[in-house]
């Protein structure tokens, strides 16, 4: 059975990488969708009658598209790649969404039978991130001459999306806090340096990713670098917890690093790279005061956290994140909350709850810069 009618023209959205096409579906969700192509047509059919519409686009990688039915077709340029496909579900007064995520200059199109779609969470549309602003110098943190500077890692995005449970999307929530963060910063005259503003990924190879992103916390121009997660265990796990470099606390699990520093055996083998950096660094002097700067951002924003939300502390700790393991600039991981908890996953999902997350990020960053 059909479901109702629904919007056919698609937003179009600019990111590193791929160009995004959503369509709006309506507020029921169709089955998971059969995609294929003919020759460099690609077709998404669903369970779904869309409105009849048709155009060219002047966009990286789709020439234009057509939609007929339950039908979607897309024209691709020369030399692009395979479309991922992914069916997003109505919730809270937003419709279905139909996203197609076109990479931009990759190998050829290949000629595929029908096959499911991917089921990897997206994201709406969004305008092309716009350039981070120009880092300025700041010798100390404690010197008020020049603007400090801060890093803000919102974590995972782009076709990486993070934890995902029935209430949240990490990439989702690390970038909103992140934006609210930012905000509350500038008002208080701090530049702030974002690692993305928009859905977005470094580079679709995990460790290139990381890699970009710790390099931003490795310019010593740099006031602090700050990385934001949203964690995920048994339902029963809930509270938040901060990171600074180094070897894990006796009996800690690793499964927590390996998952943020990617999961499966690129995590494994990034949470080995991170491990043997901590253990050189134990008499290395300049890097042990970088170290203790780290643990005190990480106490102050642990603090500062547990006191605007009242969540679980479950407190400062080390551990062999890749993406803070150089420490030439005091840099920090947080975990504000777990996803997949009944309760604190949904207030994850609030705005309210994040501008509180925000807000006490925020202070914690400005206590440990001496501003006001």
């Amino acid at each position: 059975m059909l479901l109702p009618a629904a919007e056919a023209a698609p937003r179009v959205g600019q990111h590193d990488g791929f160009t995004r096409l959503v369509f709006d579906l309506g507020s029921a969700t169709p089955a998971a969708p059969q995609v294929g192509f003919v020759g460099r047509k690609f077709t998404v059919t669903l369970q779904a009658t869309l409105k009849a519409e048709q155009g060219p686009l002047n966009v990286p990688g789709v020439t234009g598209y057509a939609v007929k039915g339950g039908q979607v077709t897309l024209g691709l340029a020369a030399g692009t790649g395979t479309p991922k496909v992914s069916l997003l579900p109505a919730a809270a007064g937003t419709p279905a969404r139909l996203v197609i995520d076109v990479p931009k200059g990759a190998a050829g199109v290949p000629a595929a039978a029908p096959a499911k779609a991917a089921t990897v969470p997206a994201q709406p549309a969004a305008a092309k991130p716009a350039a981070p602003a120009p880092v300025v110098a700041r010798p100390a943190s404690t010197r008020s001459a020049v603007r400090p500077v801060i890093v803000l890692d919102a974590g995972h995005g782009g076709i990486d999306p993070g934890m995902v449970s029935r209430w949240v999307v990490e990439e989702v929530v690390t970038l909103d806090i992140a934006l609210r963060t930012r905000a509350e910063l500038v008002k208080h005259g701090v530049d702030v340096v974002m690692v993305r503003e928009t859905d977005r990924h470094l580079s679709a190879d995990k460790t290139a990713d990381l890699d970009a992103r710790a390099r931003l916390a490795t310019n010593d121009r740099v006031s602090a670098y700050i990385s934001i997660h949203v964690n995920s265990a048994s339902p029963a796990a809930q509270g938040i917890e901060t990171y600074y470099f180094g070897q894990p606390l006796a009996g800690r699990s690793r499964s927590l690093a390996v998952q943020e520093n990617g999961g499966s055996s690129v995590g494994e083998a990034l949470t080995r790279r991170a491990l043997n950096s901590a253990q050189g660094l134990l008499g290395d002097i300049l890097a042990q005061a970088k170290l203790a700067f780290s643990r005190q951002l990480a106490q102050k924003v642990q603090s500062r956290l547990i006191s605007a939300t009242g969540a679980v502390n479950r407190g400062v700790q080390t551990d062999a994140f890749y993406v803070i393991r150089n420490p030439t600039t005091p840099a920090i991981l947080v975990e504000v909350g777990f996803g997949s908890h009944p309760v604190e996953g949904p207030r994850l999902a609030t705005p309210e709850y994040r501008e509180k997350l925000a807000q006490g990020l925020a202070r914690a960053i400005l206590d440990f810069l001496n501003t006001k």
